[in-house]
């Protein structure tokens, strides 16, 4: 059998909680090999981030067309991408794409660095398999305040209209618990519940949550299942999470006995 592949196009976190390395991470943890594309580098540790460069497009898309074309991906997801000339390459790059793609629509890092503008993630939205935003990034995206399940479920409608097949609208920021919402067209809505937990340790959790869904998507799992399976594994991370850092630290990568 032909071992499943997932490709990461996202920014560098040298702290290893979120970005590529958290992507891959998060690959080898559930048996797939993991490729990462490179589209910004970040100087950071779980307390903040000092510094952001973006490399050139025409680099990150020569990076890009080298994989797909030796080891082609089952799935791929976007990360941080960091301008507008960079998320243009790759909209138009993934217009091609024979794989299902999953976009998490980075725009602020979890240390307040702008890493996107709105204007430039809509441009993705159209390729995206699954559009996976926060609460914040729904609402910037869709236009309107979405803080609750009856604005989460109207946001993803909305983003849908505006060309994501399948949207994921993630409750981290809910009040109570954390409740996430599946919206796929023709088939309606999917709740994924989960106790909220008291940690500040939560540096690169939407960064893992997305490779965990690109990983069993990159297996061929069914998208609700896939999403089932990876609201496990992040829930598992955040409760475990090793306490390292002196700021917002990392996850635990190594996921519940399956």
């Amino acid at each position: 059998m032909r071992t499943p592949v997932a490709l990461s196009i996202a920014g560098s976190d040298p702290s290893g909680g979120a970005g590529l390395q958290a992507d891959l991470k998060t690959f080898h943890e559930f048996e797939v090999y993991g490729e990462a594309v490179v589209t910004l580098i970040t100087v950071q540790n779980t307390r903040g981030i000092t510094r952001v460069e973006t490399l050139r497009p025409e680099l990150v898309i020569e990076q890009l067309r080298a994989v797909i074309q030796d080891i082609p991906p089952g799935a791929a997801k976007t990360g941080a991408l960091g301008n507008s000339a960079v998320i243009q390459a790759i909209a138009a790059e993934a217009r091609n794409f024979s794989f299902p793609l999953v976009v998490d629509p980075v725009l602020i890092g979890k240390h307040g660095a702008r890493l996107a503008e709105p204007e430039h993630i809509a441009l993705l939205i159209r390729s995206a398999h699954l559009l996976m935003p926060n609460l914040h990034e729904a609402s910037v995206l869709a236009g309107f305040p979405v803080e609750d399940l009856d604005s989460m479920r109207r946001a993803a409608e909305k983003l849908t209209e505006l060309g994501a097949a399948n949207v994921l609208v993630k409750g981290g920021h809910l009040r109570g618990h954390a409740v996430d919402v599946l919206y796929m067209p023709g088939r309606g809505f999917r709740e994924f519940p989960a106790a909220r937990i008291d940690t500040i340790h939560t540096h690169g959790t939407g960064c893992t949550y997305s490779a965990a869904v690109t990983a069993e998507l990159a297996k061929q799992t069914e998208l609700e299942l896939a999403v089932e399976r990876a609201k496990q594994f992040i829930t598992h991370a955040i409760q475990t999470n090793p306490g390292l850092g002196g700021g917002s630290g990392p996850l635990n990568f190594h996921g519940p006995r399956r």
